[in-house]
């Protein structure tokens, strides 16, 4: 195993390259009009790059970027309580770092302001972009972490096809963003959400709490119901 300052240097770049690739894809290339990639591309954007990072550095750290996923395979028992708190710090740190790049190749565009959209913030009431409730941005994050911790876990199981892993976690990002960037423009991971917030402020930071609190519980739960699910020897 690397040693955890490599580890996290791994989260850091996983989840700077998450939030670049898909938050960056959202402000940048889909309301082009025309020719914008819309919601359906930007769907795929996220799940290029999760595969790809996992690809690139999941054998580091084990492809974490998203402290969502760290906490669902400490509830499952695949990951050690004592280093979920650096990994959740590396993967906050790198959606930062993200939601700064992005900003300050955004405002290179004259007109480009910093609006409560500016950076794909997520939300719910009047953040959300088809106007859904808390309660339904509640449900909705909640559930589908729970869906995308059961795929990461059943595919990195040790009896599923070798290799194959990040196609499926890939995969399943794109679908879980096709499903909910209409209801809260998609979190299911607290650091994408941290990183465009903290720049955005306002109702974008106010409403945080909510993507910390549900994509986490989802996981706990997913991770929770494996335990039940797979047998000792799949860990």
């Amino acid at each position: 195993m690397a040693s955890l300052s490599r580890r996290l240097s791994a989260e850091v770049f996983g989840t700077f390259w998450l939030v670049l690739g898909g938050c960056g894809s959202a402000v940048l290339a889909a309301g082009i009009p025309d020719v914008g990639i819309a919601f359906a591309g930007v769907s795929l954007a996220f799940g290029l790059t999760v595969l790809t990072a996992a690809y690139a550095v999941g054998h580091i750290s084990g492809g974490h970027f998203n402290p969502a996923v760290t906490f669902g395979l400490w509830a499952s028992g695949r990951f050690p309580a004592r280093d979920v708190v650096p990994y959740v710090a590396a993967q906050v740190a790198g959606a930062i770092v993200a939601a700064v790049v992005i900003l300050q190749i955004a405002s290179g565009k004259a007109g480009f302001a910093l609006a409560p959209n500016g950076l794909a913030v997520n939300g719910f009431e009047s953040l959300s972009p088809g106007g859904y409730t808390m309660a339904a941005g509640l449900i909705a994050e909640v559930v589908l972490t729970f869906g995308f911790l059961i795929i990461i876990l059943g595919s990195t199981d040790r009896r599923a096809p070798a290799g194959f892993a990040p196609i499926a976690i890939g995969l399943a990002l794109t679908l879980i963003h096709l499903i909910s960037i209409p209801v809260t423009n998609t979190s299911v991971n607290p650091a994408r959400s941290t990183g465009p917030a903290l720049l955005v402020g306002g109702l974008a930071l106010q409403q945080l709490w909510l993507f910390w609190i549900a994509p986490i519980a989802g996981a706990i739960i997913a991770g929770l119901a494996w335990r039940g699910l797979a047998d000792d020897t799949s860990q």
